[in-house]
This record gives C-alpha cells, sequence and structure tokens, in this order.
C-alpha cells in the first residue's frame, strides 16, 4: 500500500470510530506527510521504516528549530498511525512504541481576572454597528464566560440547545461527547434578549424564502454560523474597548478565567473537569497550579516575614 492508503486508511478509522474533529484529522493529515515525505526522500516508506528512523526524523524535526510541543505532536501522530497499521496487520511491528518523547514544557494558562471579565462583558454591550450586534456580541461572551466552553463548541451551537429559557445548556465537544452547563442569570438574560432578535430576523428571511438558520449565531457565510476566525478578531476588538490589553485576550483565556474563578471560589475539581469537557481530570489540575502561583504572590506581598 503507498503512504497516501496508509494515512486515508488511518484517517477514516479516527473518524469514523473514535469520532475525531475535523481540526485534528488535519493535524494526524500534516505530521503524517511530512513524516512519509521525510521517509520518502531517503528511499524509505511507511512499511519499512525502522525505529532508528522515526528517532531520526525527530532528531531532523528538531534541529529544523520546532517547537518541543510540534515535535510531541508529530511523534503522537506516528505512533498512532503505526499502531492501526499494527492492528490492521499492515505490520507485524511498531517500530514507534518505544520512543520516548519530547515532553511539553508544563506552562501556566493565561488567565484574566475578574476585573478584566467584567470590564470585557460590559464592553460587548456596547461593540457593534446595529443593535442586534450588540446583542449578539454580549449573548456570545457571556455565554462563554458562564461555561467555559471551546470557541468551536460557541459558534456551532444549534438554536435548539438555547430554547425555553435553560437553565443547563447541553454541549457537543470533542468527539461528539454531550455535557450539560449552568447558565448565570446574565447569560440567561443575554440569551433570552439575542433569541428575540435573531428569530425575528429568521423570520424576515422565510418571508423572502430564504431557509431559517439551525444555529444560534447564523451567518452568511459557507458554514452558515459565526466562524471561530471571525469570532477571535471580535474578542480582540472588544478588548481594545475594554481598556484589557488585546495581547491577554483570546477564547481561550475566558476559557481559562472560567475554570481560575470556579477554582478560587471554592469549587470542586471534578466539577470544573465536567464543566470544560476534560476526558482526564489531570487536565484540569493545571489550574490549582495557577492558585499556588497566587497564593504565593499573596503570602510574598502581605505577610510581614516576607518584607525586606
Amino acid at each position: 500500500m503507498s503512504a497516501a492508503h496508509w494515512i486515508g486508511g488511518f484517517l477514516e478509522a479516527q473518524a469514523a470510530e473514535r469520532g475525531a474533529a475535523d481540526n485534528t484529522t488535519a493535524a494526524y493529515a500534516r505530521d503524517l506527510t511530512d513524516f512519509s515525505g521525510w521517509l520518502t526522500a531517503r528511499g524509505l516508506g511507511l512499511d519499512d521504516a525502522a525505529r532508528a528512523d522515526v528517532e531520526a526524523y525527530l532528531v531532523d524535526c528538531e534541529a529544523q528549530g520546532l517547537a518541543v510541543s510540534t515535535r510531541a505532536r508529530r511523534l503522537s501522530s506516528i505512533k498512532q498511525l503505526y499502531r492501526f497499521a499494527f492492528e490492521e496487520g499492515l505490520r507485524s511491528d511498531n517500530p514507534a512504541v518505544q520512543i520516548s518523547g519530547p515532553g511539553k514544557p508544563k506552562r501556566l494558562p493565561k488567565t484574566l481576572s475578574v476585573d478584566e471579565v467584567d470590564r470585557l462583558l460590559a464592553a460587548a454591550e456596547t461593540h457593534g454597528r446595529t443593535a442586534d450586534d450588540r446583542l449578539r456580541n454580549t449573548c456570545l461572551m457571556q455565554l462563554l464566560y458562564a461555561t467555559g466552553m471551546r470557541v468551536t463548541e460557541l459558534v456551532t451551537l444549534p438554536v435548539s440547545a438555547a430554547r425555553g429559557d435553560p437553565r443547563m445548556l447541553l454541549i457537543r465537544g470533542k468527539g461528539g461527547k454531550e455535557r450539560m452547563v449552568p447558565l448565570s442569570p446574565p447569560a440567561r438574560a443575554a440569551l433570552a434578549a439575542w433569541l428575540l432578535r435573531r428569530d425575528a430576523q429568521d423570520e424576515l428571511n422565510r418571508s423572502k424564502g430564504k431557509p431559517a438558520s439551525l444555529h444560534l449565531f447564523p451567518s452568511r457565510g459557507k458554514a452558515g454560523h459565526l466562524t471561530r476566525h471571525a469570532f477571535y478578531l471580535l474578542i480582540k476588538e472588544i478588548a481594545v474597548g475594554a481598556g484589557v490589553s488585546p495581547a491577554k485576550v483570546t477564547p481561550h483565556t475566558l476559557r481559562h478565567a472560567f475554570a481560575t474563578h470556579l477554582l478560587q471560589n471554592g469549587a470542586d475539581l471534578r466539577a470544573i473537569q465536567t464543566f470544560l469537557g476534560h476526558a482526564d481530570v489531570a487536565t484540569t489540575e493545571i489550574y490549582t497550579h495557577v492558585l499556588e502561583e497566587r497564593l504565593k504572590e499573596l503570602v510574598l506581598d502581605h505577610h510581614p516575614l516576607a518584607r525586606d
């Protein structure tokens, strides 16, 4: 089988059996295509590459100056491809199974203070050319902070999930897994106000023979909903209006703020894991390090014996 058939079969299996998202399969495809091309240039193929070849490829990636996280991801992609090949009988061994990755450095997630989030939420209420834009922007920001959703989960929300003044929002996350997240009163109010305007616009479109949108945040673009890129640019504009450094503000920092602020106020780590949709609580535990750093700063700033 050619490299294209190997990679194509692997990607199909990931999508069909594991429910891998489009972004995940696209990342696999890029990594494995690069690895396959590297092997081809050396007269090798995926079917006859040995452990030493995989290790040499990783050394070459490091020599190119690729980040540790990129190299770790590429090794993970290669390992999963060869595990698939072994299970499918394409190879009798897995040459990458015993290779240790470079290890990702533990970096604390960037987050925002409660005051900064309050300013962002207030700025969203006045940002936009039209009243509809301002209601939509307010709803987007309130939902993001109230639920800690990933940006893709937010922009692709179906309007059906928001019907009936919900106290809980059903979110479909990675791998098609669903979770319920409670809504705060401000988020519910913003959602109700946006739904009124959105439904009125939908009714107007229907009167013109246009189909109704299935998305909570519809768009005239090909996707049919607000895109991640458009929301990324929007949140930067809101940050400027709020007087918060745009460099600090991304959709993901609002997600981090949601988790950190819950933890600061005594929320259980397991509950936060459920709200964020983390498969492993170890992923959620990084937020305890954020609090540890802040507690350390608190002691150094305010304890009498810590002063010079």
